[in-house]
């Protein structure tokens, strides 16, 4: 039984003053940072960095982490701590005439069409654990590692199983409350994620035959990025780069679906909002670019492709680890510094969804926990399935059941829901932009750079057109071939 804490949370829900806080400003600053540092930056990361060439991908993810994921993280922070509500009411607060009721609905679908998969690799993640500390995959090939991985997705009861224990974990952590459960905790868990973190970059980038890992993701060659033998492959491969760099800017950081928009209810005026945005990018980078620390100095020290995709976390780690001397141990930090990872943003996503209902629906925690987590368990299913008894479930172009929730958060809502947020903190049919400033420059801190105005306006909607349109063309073609 889900142990509940009880606080006073009927005055909390019908009274603004009375809302929960962070017991800290590291609270917040761990907790949001928490949501954004997950798969996408210790897995995808990694793997999509390697595929585009390295160093030059990581200058261009940077660029448009700036002038794309940041502004629209202090949108989301502005709406939640202006209207000191989660994205269920928020909108109706600052925005009275009720124009905007339909956007509540948008974050809280998509929290749980994220958690739909999350939970599921989450899953992965724990698993791992051990299977490498049990000292499974010692001496395996990576061909074996690999036929271990398949043969466990197969398994509809194994993939079940580890689904629910990462359900099971992030709401009982959520059940305690803001303070005690999901700050205390995640704190707990971030401060273990560095930690751990520091550890396996100390022993990557000290392994024999690093030093060429160190050059391929530190020193940029621009030619990666225009790699092929004609002008046209070139200019694609640049393209399918930047396409990539963009994506990579919103998934990071959850951005769109209303998941860092609840942390801003939670705290108060004392700080500016761009400033703490800044430093929780820079944490969720700092995150992002020490995994690759880990992960291709080992590559190159063991010469293996960094460029091999989802597998290189699940088959070629393990395999590399095999290698080292101690690598069952390497192996087993490696996959609790992931399931934090992965922990922090089921966690955060999960309390996102909480908020929502003791807004929405008046519930108590108690009742928005149980209730919200048989949601997210039964709809979790699918995709824990979607790799054995309905593996048959596909789409053209898009793929098996996990791909295909992973597509309609990555290539639709985060970008879609984030040029949302533009048009309702810059226009007058929404908050409008004064608004939205007075909000993000309220308090101590960095301010809101309101010069860019018209970038914020016309440029982000114009270069999210393109994420989108870039998304679709491929797929678009491929159906197009099969009608």
């Amino acid at each position: 039984m889900i142990p509940i804490a009880t606080e006073e949370e009927s005055s909390i829900r019908n009274n603004p003053a009375s809302r929960e806080r962070f017991a800290s400003r590291l609270g917040f600053i761990f907790i949001s940072a928490g949501c954004a540092i997950g798969l996408g930056n210790v897995w995808r990361f990694p793997y999509i960095t390697g595929e585009y060439g390295g160093a030059a991908f990581v200058l261009l993810y940077l660029v448009f982490l700036v002038i794309l994921g940041l502004p629209v993280m202090v949108m989301e922070f502005a709406v939640g701590r202006a209207s000191q509500k989660s994205s269920a009411l928020a909108f109706d607060t600052l925005q009275p005439s009720k124009r905007w009721h339909w956007f509540s609905w948008w974050g809280y679908i998509g929290c749980f069409v994220l958690m739909m998969f999350y939970t599921t690799v989450g899953g992965w993640m724990l698993s791992y654990i051990f299977r490498i500390g049990s000292g499974e995959f010692n001496n395996a090939s990576a061909d074996a590692v690999g036929a271990a991985f398949t043969s466990s997705l197969g398994d509809p009861i194994v993939q079940v199983g580890w689904m629910l224990a990462s359900v099971i974990i992030g709401f009982i952590v959520c059940s305690f409350g803001l303070q005690k459960g999901v700050e205390r905790i995640t704190k707990v868990m971030m401060g273990a994620l560095l930690a751990i973190l520091i550890v396996l970059v100390i022993r990557a980038v000290t392994l024999p035959g690093a030093q060429a890992g160190l050059e391929f993701y530190l020193i940029p060659d621009f030619s990666h990025l225009f790699a092929g033998s004609t002008p046209q492959e070139q200019w694609g491969t640049f393209g399918d780069a930047v396409y990539a760099a963009m994506g990579q800017a919103f998934f990071t950081l959850s951005l769109g679906i209303s998941a860092m928009e609840v942390f801003g209810s939670y705290i108060g005026k004392e700080r500016s909002l761009t400033g703490e945005a800044l430093r929780i990018c820079g944490l969720d980078t700092f995150v992002a670019i020490m995994a690759g620390l880990i992960i291709f100095p080992a590559c190159f020290a063991f010469g293996v492709n960094p460029g091999q995709g989802p597998s290189l976390v699940f088959v070629t780690l393990p395999s590399i680890f095999n290698q080292m001397p101690l690598g069952q141990l390497w192996g087993a930090l490696f996959f609790v510094f992931m399931s934090f990872a992965a922990l922090s943003t089921i966690i955060a996503v999960f309390e996102n969804l909480i908020s929502f209902a003791m807004d929405k629906w008046n519930w108590s925690r108690k009742q928005a926990v149980w209730r919200t987590a048989l949601m997210v368990t039964v709809l979790s299913v699918p995709c824990a399935l979607g790799f054995n008894v309905w593996s048959g479930v596909t789409i053209p172009a898009i793929g098996d059941i996990q791909s295909i929730e992973d597509f309609i958060v990555s290539n639709n809502l985060l970008p879609l829901g984030s040029l949302l947020y533009v048009v309702f903190c810059v226009t007058r049919g929404g908050w409008g932009w004064k608004g939205f400033l007075a909000e993000a420059d309220a308090g101590e801190g960095v301010r809101f750079p309101a010069w860019a105005r018209g970038w914020i306006s016309f440029g982000i909607p114009a270069l999210i057109i393109v994420i989108l349109v870039m998304g679709y063309a491929p797929k678009i073609a491929i159906w197009a071939g099969l009608s």
